[in-house]
């Protein structure tokens, strides 16, 4: 079986990049089993979360999913509100940059969904099985399925089992730390606002999401020093759910009222990957390129950028190279290095910059929090990052 392009990864990422690649008319086939599409009613919801940015939803909206969103588990984000470790506060809002959102809170599964359908009505080539091996010019399924391209893209995970297959490194640094992940009612409405705390023990975020029958509702992300978070998720429920409400209550000072949890607890050990995004006829997209700390909430969003980058570079390259041409594959890493270095050097610097505990370099950071506060520039530089 032979096809220009070879995607491995049925994700979200794998999902979007065959996706555009079929909509700019190439020849692509899709590897990777079909996500499970789960029915759930108005009042359930998926455990993770992203934030998709204006530059996302525009990408999403290219390939023709963002209209198949269903607007009942969709919110804008129409501020952000940072919190330091003292007394620094920085307010972010949409209209100081002339946008409409700042951002859009929505279900991975809901994503997935999307994407799955529109395979289906766009008729995309799709092998529901599982990677098996790589060899340079031909993947292999684990029911012995060959399939030979021009160009493989691994947009299989973190783990990405096509990179490892394919000899490619991966740099990876464990941050000692375990993301939080849970959905709680609130008390007071959250009014599409954003909220984030830097605190000693991690970063906490609650961001907004759709009201259910209870009320207010926001999901929690709360990356946690590694042996509080392991404390907290070997608890029975009923004890977890206190704790968890008790430490809420006093990392965000009530901010949002009282806090109930309304959903199973999950925990993601945290980790900054780096790896080479191009090999032999191979390009890395998404996790399987890059992993970085969640304080940003970009990971995705970095992903689809990907995405986008290395769809439109094969499609503009020149009549007589092949998609894996080693040149059009340098053009993408080219294009890819700023953006991802970027984000890479402010999640990082961040995570270090507020795991430092000395009296002057807790003063020095909650001051330079509240003096971007009183900069309408610096503010829409702020905004005009977060929305690439």
């Amino acid at each position: 079986m032979s096809a220009s392009i070879v995607v491995c990864g049925s994700g979200i990422v794998g999902l979007a990049t065959a996706l555009a690649f079929a909509r700019k008319g190439e020849a692509v086939t899709l590897v990777g089993p079909r996500p499970t599409v789960q029915n759930l009613s108005q009042d359930e919801f998926f455990a993770r979360v992203y934030a998709l940015s204006p530059a996302s939803q525009r990408f999403l909206a290219s390939i023709g999913v963002w209209a198949l969103i269903d607007a009942r588990r969709l919110t804008s984000v129409q501020a952000m509100e940072i919190h330091g470790d003292g007394n620094g506060l920085l307010n972010l809002n949409a209209w100081q940059s002339a946008q409409s959102e700042l951002a859009w809170i929505v279900e991975s599964s809901e994503i997935e969904r999307v994407l799955v359908q529109a395979a289906q009505v766009m008729g995309l080539r799709w092998v529901t099985e599982k990677f098996a091996s790589y060899a340079p010019g031909a993947l292999t399924t684990d029911r012995g399925t060959t399939l030979e391209a021009e160009l493989f893209i691994a947009a299989d995970g973190a783990q990405s089992p096509l990179r490892a297959a394919a000899g490619l490194t991966v740099e990876s640094r464990p941050y000692g730390a375990t993301a939080l992940v849970a959905h709680f009612n609130c008390s007071v409405p959250h009014q599409g606002t954003a909220l984030q705390w830097f605190g000693s023990e991690g970063v906490l975020a609650l961001l907004p999401m759709p009201d259910t029958a209870q009320g207010p509702q926001v999901s929690m992300v709360w990356s946690l020093k590694e042996a509080i978070a392991n404390e907290v998720l070997a608890m029975p429920a009923a004890q977890q759910a206190s704790a968890l409400q008790t430490r809420l209550a006093a990392a965000t000072a009530g901010r949002l009222g009282a806090l109930t949890l309304r959903s199973a607890v999950h925990g993601f050990p945290l980790t900054l990957n780096q790896s080479p995004i191009i090999g032999d006829c191979l390009a890395l997209a998404g996790d399987a390129a890059h992993r970085l700390h969640p304080l940003a909430g970009q990971g995705l969003n970095l992903g689809l950028g990907d995405v986008q980058a290395l769809v439109d570079t094969v499609a503009a390259r020149e009549s007589f190279r092949s998609p894996g041409d080693p040149m059009v594959l340098r053009r993408y890493r080219r294009l890819r290095a700023e953006p991802v270095m970027a984000m890479r050097l402010v999640t990082d610097g961040l995570a270090r910059l507020f795991d430092i505990q000395h009296a002057p370099v807790v003063w020095l950071r909650n001051t330079g929090m509240n003096l971007a506060e009183k900069l309408p520039f610096i503010k829409r530089q702020l905004i005009a990052g977060a929305s690439r």
